[in-house]
């Protein structure tokens, strides 16, 4: 059985990066070896800053190797995107042996997604086709907002059709909430009959919602 956990989020900007770090910690709290990874990131200057995704995940688990998302690309965009515009390919098979490698080393693998699901890494790849190759568990990630529900069931509609089992899934809380924030955590549990279903309150830094993903930790 893989120990690879996919954190995938159902759109960009929902807080997965948050989740992803506040779970680290949870998870290093709780006596496991964790690596976390950001596989592609587009975005990035030449040299990585302190807010890079990939690195606020290495600072999180304090493993000093990967330092950094392993693809990098300049250009805010999506990765297939991002790469033309580089002249460069991110590789499918190449990237998941440097990942499973890095998997051999912990007891859990963090890896964070781009985007939602489908965001494409390569113009016949997207971020499921990844999971799939890893083996990996997925941990959805959502807004507890407007337009959750729907974007959630889409994301996982495609895990069933990839075949890839759920973990869970965690809301987070929005910068700006709404009236369906509180409701859509209950309406996600009886639309899709997945009652591993978490809400996380905002929070200014991850180590301080710790204590509320030490059930998270415990699905994976």
């Amino acid at each position: 059985m893989s120990n690879s956990v996919l954190v995938t989020g159902t759109d960009t900007g929902v807080g997965k990066t948050w989740i992803a770090c506040a779970l680290a910690r949870a998870l290093t709290g709780a006596g496991r070896s964790v690596v976390a990874v950001k596989g592609v990131e587009a975005g990035c200057g030449d040299a990585p800053s302190p807010s890079e995704d990939g690195v606020l995940l290495a600072a999180a688990t304090g493993q000093r190797a990967p330092a950094r998302a392993l693809r990098r690309f300049h250009a805010p965009i999506a990765p297939a995107l991002a790469a033309d515009l580089e002249g460069g390919v991110v590789d499918l098979d190449e990237l998941a042996a440097e990942i499973e490698s890095l998997a051999a080393q912990a007891d859990v693998l963090l890896l964070e997604g781009v985007g939602g699901l489908l965001t494409p890494l390569g113009w016949d790849w997207s971020v499921v086709d990844l999971a799939q190759a890893l083996q990996a568990t997925v941990l959805v990630v959502t807004s507890d907002s407007l337009g959750s529900i729907n974007h959630t069931l889409l994301t996982l509609s495609a895990l069933d059709l990839a075949g890839l089992r759920v973990a869970g899934i965690v809301l987070s809380a929005p910068a700006v909430s709404d009236q369906s924030s509180g409701g859509n955590g209950p309406a996600i549990v009886r639309l899709s009959g997945i009652d591993r279903v978490r809400a996380v309150p905002r929070m200014a830094e991850p180590d301080t919602a710790v204590p509320w993903l030490m059930e998270v930790a415990g699905w994976l």
